[in-house]
């Protein structure tokens, strides 16, 4: 019998910030090119998948800055499990 394996990998978790803000940028440019001016929802759906790149970041960045502050360690192991054991 066959194992099964999962289709799908986690690259995302991977990338480090800057590589992640890099990538959100270049979808920010890609949007804005004049390539996308005849395809508006293709435009808008770049537009916004490059501002959740960036809330996102931001996001884990807090994320991080509380499990470096709180002096609670199942807190502290918590958030570390949320940001893929960082």
């Amino acid at each position: 019998m066959a194992e099964s394996k999962p289709t799908s990998t986690d690259t995302a978790s991977q990338m480090t910030p800057d590589e992640v803000r890099g990538l959100a940028q270049r979808l920010r440019a890609r949007a804005a090119s004049v390539l996308m001016r005849d395809q508006p929802h293709q435009q808008s759906d770049l537009t916004q998948a490059a501002a959740l790149i960036d809330r996102l970041v931001h996001v884990l960045a807090e994320v991080r800055r509380a499990a470096d502050a709180t002096q609670d360690e199942a807190t502290e192991r918590h958030l570390r499990e949320l940001l893929g054991g960082a």
